[in-house]
């Protein structure tokens, strides 16, 4: 619903921007737009992400849902700077946009995209929160288009739809590209924010009969789900307490926000050949 609301009103404010002369209208549509790819993709990614494991993908599909995202923010930064440079000359020979109209098609903007928000305000997933706050951010955009042309009726300063072009592009730029670099650093296996290598090692070592960790690996799948790799070295230890050891460092690794932990136990004189790892 939220996907065709926005689709819907792309294209209306798309034919209004056109029709009022304001680029600062034809910015937002951009936005819009960049909002229906990420509902789109969304949408659809979503529900391939809930297909579970199979002989391709061993952890299942999640990490298709963070996909979309990575992709709508290379689009939308090609299409911002598209726009500055299109904005960036009107603020030596800006035109007076028809305002009435403008502020028309923002308070209908307001009204899309505050119930394409509200259609999304319960979701729980990062996919479906983060399409949820790009909805919030079209609304504060077409609150500012309002003010602006409420500004340029009033004044007649034509140079404020030119520069709201060139605010907002600035904003889409910045938001893209901290997308782009959260989702390539999903991509990339990083460490995920509010992991701490050290407490989870300094953790672990609590534990009765471990001596040693080594060849610890944190990533994300998509996001949400935080997985963990783990060599223990205990002592000399027989099966029932290599059971308690196990159990106990899967309590521990939960309680530091891990969600799929592996946990291998060694003998102190095994060598796995990737202690240094």
């Amino acid at each position: 619903m939220a996907f065709f609301i926005n689709l819907a009103f792309t294209v209306v404010e798309a034919v209004g921007g056109w029709w009022t002369g304001s680029i600062a209208v034809l910015t937002d549509a951009l936005h819009d737009a960049g909002d229906c790819l990420v509902l789109g993709t969304a949408w659809w990614l979503q529900r391939v992400a809930m297909k579970g494991r199979d002989a391709q993908y061993s952890y299942g599909y999640g990490r298709y849902s963070m996909l979309g995202g990575w992709l709508t923010s290379v689009v939308l930064m090609v299409g911002a700077g598209a726009m500055l440079v299109l904005s960036v000359p009107k603020l030596w020979a800006p035109e007076l946009p028809h305002t009435t109209g403008m502020m028309g098609i923002a308070v209908f903007g307001l009204l899309m995209n505050g119930l394409a928000a509200w259609q999304l305000h319960g979701g729980a997933s990062l996919n479906e929160r983060g399409a949820y706050l790009h909805l919030l951010e079209d609304v504060l955009g077409w609150a500012a288009v309002l003010v602006g042309a409420v500004v340029m009726y009033l004044t007649g300063w034509a140079i404020v739809d030119p520069l709201m072009s060139v605010g907002i592009s600035v904003f889409i730029l910045s938001n893209a590209v901290g997308t782009l670099r959260k989702s390539t650093g999903i991509l990339m296996q990083e460490i995920p924010a509010g992991i701490d290598m050290q407490a989870i090692r300094t953790r672990l070592m609590t534990i009765p009969h471990v001596r040693d960790l080594h060849d610890q690996h944190t990533w994300t799948l998509d996001g949400n789900l935080v997985v963990h790799t783990v060599h223990v070295v205990v002592a000399d230890v027989d099966l029932l307490q290599a059971r308690a050891i196990k159990a106990q460092a899967r309590a521990e690794l939960k309680a530091l926000g891990i969600h799929h932990a592996t946990i291998e136990l060694e003998w102190a004189d095994e060598h796995c050949g990737l202690e240094h790892h």
